[in-house]
């Protein structure tokens, strides 16, 4: 397979981040569509589709746009997540400033087909140029009844805004979203059943939907071509449908963004990249920094899809493939990740807040040249502790690779304990011991 262009198929084309450019390409003629379908036939569509969510869950889009009241007794609020903190991960911030009225008109589509009153673009705040297109395009489309009152002459309002973070990766999980949103400080809610989900009672109290900028860029496309159409991509694969955007990093000759077709092999999207750069490959992380490394025998075989992926005991996740050539230093790369997500923790819960702390304390041990015996089961131990008992999903994203580091190359951490050294000699490898 190749590089399939579907979200990105204007991203070198300046022309289409002005309206008449977007028009000429063809793009709002999915809103034009929608406004002329009733609003339970364009989550059908969505549906028929088979769109997921692009953010790392994976989970169905329709179900949430289902979900909120068609009773209509309360304003009704649509969030787009353009936080982006995922370390590998780059392809939102591209979407936002190459194709921003993609965006917005997937988000004025899914606004009329849950009965939506305003969108919320929450966008982090380090985003400077996308922030930049998204207010240029918002204030065209204003200006061309696009957005506001009575969208192209019908009786659907709907005002848009942009909402900058402050640049915490916790304000990536939807309920600390919302929270940031109102004011709050950024952490997390409790979770259904222990409280209603955000399509009944989400920001404000009022009925919410919540998706990520890749995922609402893919409406317009299934509205304009029909679900059907979008849901003959990926077909090969389990339950993975469409395009996916692949941020692609690390040791490769040919850094960047990628939009292929679900059910690529991952060794094609490495070739896409140019091939791994400065030796052999060594390990690949396929979609985030907390998603589980595989090893290259894995990448061979491995197919991108939700329930694939997991066949090679990884994830799909965000989309922040990074590959790592055979000078790497895994035990290095284990103790950079456990200091991020210790970083990033809100502190909110006690597994998070303690957990991740004492697994860098163990990583700065054994880095500093003092492991002890048994530090790799300790640091599993914490991991397995962390993992499922955190009030949001950081914890998990913070056990996860380190788990699987150890699971992997069991060898380097034991070399670095035993040696008080890393095995790797390269002077890139080198350079990162503190």
């Amino acid at each position: 397979m190749a590089e399939y262009k579907l979200l990105l198929k204007h991203s070198d084309d300046p022309a289409t981040q002005t309206l008449a450019g977007y028009k000429k390409a063809g793009g709002y003629s999915g809103l034009a569509k929608a406004l002329k379908m009733e609003r339970q036939a364009v989550i059908d569509e969505v549906k028929t589709s088979g769109l997921r969510g692009r953010g790392g869950a994976g989970f169905p889009s329709w179900i949430k746009w289902n979900g909120l009241p068609k009773e209509k007794v309360k304003p009704h609020y649509v969030l787009c997540n353009a936080d982006e903190g995922e370390p590998g991960t780059f392809k939102d911030k591209m979407l936002m400033e190459t194709a921003p009225f993609q965006l917005i008109e997937g988000m004025t589509i899914a606004g009329f087909a849950v009965q939506g009153d305003v969108g919320y673009i929450y966008i982090r705040g380090e985003f400077i140029d996308a922030a930049k297109a998204l207010r240029k395009a918002i204030d065209e489309a204003y200006a061309n009844n696009l957005l506001g009152k009575n969208i192209l002459g019908t009786d659907f309002s709907y005002d848009l805004h942009i909402h900058l973070g402050a640049g915490s990766y916790e304000c990536g999980e939807e309920s600390a979203l919302m929270s940031s949103l109102m004011g709050e400080r950024g952490m997390p809610r409790l979770k259904f059943p222990h409280a209603p989900l955000p399509t009944v009672s989400g920001v404000w109290e009022r009925p919410t939907l919540i998706n990520n900028v890749e995922s609402y860029s893919c409406v317009p496309h299934i509205i304009d071509k029909g679900g059907e159409w979008y849901a003959t991509l990926g077909a090969s694969t389990k339950n993975s449908r469409g395009t996916k955007i692949f941020s692609v990093s690390g040791h490769v000759n040919k850094p960047g963004n990628y939009e292929i077709e679900f059910g690529t092999p991952l060794k094609e999207l490495l070739e896409m990249a140019g091939g791994v750069k400065g030796g052999k490959l060594k390990a690949c992380i396929p979609g985030g920094s907390s998603m589980p490394v595989i090893k290259p025998d894995a990448v061979d075989v491995a197919i991108i899809g939700y329930e694939e992926m997991g066949e090679v005991k990884s994830m799909v996740g965000s989309g922040g493939c990074m590959f790592f050539n055979e000078h790497t230093d895994i035990v290095m790369l284990a103790w950079r990740t456990a200091h991020f997500y210790a970083n990033e923790s809100c502190g909110k819960c006690t597994p998070c807040r303690e957990g991740t702390r004492w697994m860098v304390q163990i990583m700065d041990r054994i880095v500093a040249g003092n492991g002890q015996k048994g530090d790799m089961e300790l640091l599993t131990e914490v991991a397995n502790n962390v993992e499922g008992r955190s009030f949001c999903a950081l914890g998990d994203a913070a056990a996860w690779p380190i788990k699987a580091f150890i699971r992997q190359f069991p060898e380097e951490f034991e070399y670095w304990i035993e040696h008080g050294k890393s095995p790797v000699t390269s002077k890139e490898a080198l350079a990162l011991v503190p």
